[in-house]
């Protein structure tokens, strides 16, 4: 890979042609490590990745910087996305992943790119989870977006999450829901984390894919 990401790689353990992957990115102040084991069920038969945020944010690291909550630094934001949309097409031709099944999830931040990713590459991703984020407002006003018909979104938020209202949650599913997605939407009596049952969830929604 010639991607300038920090990264790990898990590959499956069986080998079937091409695979599946999942691209998984971070929160804010967080890193590479903290999110597979949320998908640790499918290292036997998908490719994951998980990316390292290039800003360091101590205690880890951020993927961009942020103006306000809910306002990331569109310049920032902008570069971030498209390293990190050249970093997916890059490990599909490496690693001759299957184009028709692929998902990013994300947490916090991570999802709010993981929300625009897929609205941004379209068919391309299969899958869209997005553990307690939102979509940028320049991103539905302005970036050109691409079909999501065909795409399966897992949404979900903590109903007393105080970093990134729950409310957002609401509005990225009726957002998504407006372009044609098929959305999972769910809410838990959680703040801004993953509870428990937030992961099986999750978990039973990868599997539907």
């Amino acid at each position: 890979m010639q991607s300038p990401f920090t990264f790990t790689h898990t590959a499956p353990t069986i080998d079937k042609g091409k695979q599946p992957a999942i691209f998984l990115l971070h929160g804010m102040g967080s890193h590479e490590r903290d999110l597979p084991q949320l998908v640790g069920d499918f290292t036997d038969s998908h490719h994951i990745f998980s990316l390292r945020g290039p800003i360091v944010y101590a205690p880890g690291y951020a993927f961009f910087t942020i103006e306000e909550e809910g306002k990331p630094d569109r310049e920032v934001f902008d570069k971030v996305l498209i390293y990190i949309q050249s970093f997916i097409r890059e490990a599909i031709r490496e690693f001759d992943l299957d184009p028709e099944r692929l998902t990013v999830a994300g947490f916090s931040q991570g999802a709010v790119l993981a929300q625009t990713i897929g609205l941004t590459m379209g068919p391309a991703i299969h899958g869209v989870v997005a553990l307690s984020g939102y979509v940028p407002d320049f991103v539905k006003n302005e970036y050109a977006k691409q079909s999501v018909e065909k795409q399966q979104v897992f949404i979900s938020h903590g109903v007393y999450d105080y970093i990134l209202p729950s409310q957002w949650g609401a509005e990225s599913k009726d957002y998504f829901e407006s372009l044609g997605a098929n959305v999972t939407f769910k809410t838990y009596d959680d703040g801004h984390g993953v509870t428990p049952e937030n992961q099986r969830d999750l978990v039973a929604f990868l599997h539907t894919l």
